[in-house]
């Protein structure tokens, strides 16, 4: 079940973030957080309108997505950047699909224009995930970010809604 994120969701959501960060280059950050900064995180979001949404199966959260701000400043303002993360345990089944979908029905309620995705170059599940649905690949960015020591490319992949 896909439905929106409440207070509630938030420990949840920190434990599938932090697992994200200690276990792949999906969140391109070194250091966990706590359910403080993702509370704020997730007031911040939904105060400006934005939507953060998990994905349940038996009462628990196992996934979840959120859109916002691509850049800054008015004129971006049709365009929206998504993150979709999915607890270790239910990772290829799906869930992700569901969250990605559901977003982007969403943006498109919100009469958004473009989605953004900004996804690790090694990621090839996700950079795959979205070609399917639509996204184009529009920037390959070489050694924009470090994680463990280790350059990273960054891929920007851009669906128009």
């Amino acid at each position: 079940m896909i439905r929106a994120a409440t207070a509630s969701d938030i420990a949840a959501i920190t434990s599938i973030y932090n697992d994200v960060i200690a276990t792949t280059n999906a969140i391109y950050r070194e250091d966990t957080v706590d359910i403080s900064e993702r509370m704020a995180w997730f007031e911040d979001k939904t105060s400006h309108g934005y939507p953060v949404i998990v994905a349940e199966n038996d009462g628990t959260v196992v996934g979840y997505g959120v859109f916002g701000s691509f850049r800054f400043g008015e004129g971006y303002n049709h365009t929206v950047e998504h993150s979709v993360h999915v607890a270790p345990s239910h990772r290829g089944k799906g869930i992700g699909k569901q969250i990605l979908e559901h977003l982007m029905d969403l943006a498109r309620e919100q009469e958004r224009k473009v989605m953004v995705a900004a996804i690790d170059s090694t990621n090839t599940a996700s950079i795959n995930l979205h070609a399917a649905y639509g996204f184009k690949e529009s920037a390959r960015m070489p050694r924009v970010a470090q994680k463990h020591g280790q350059l990273l490319d960054l891929v920007l992949m851009q669906l128009e809604l």
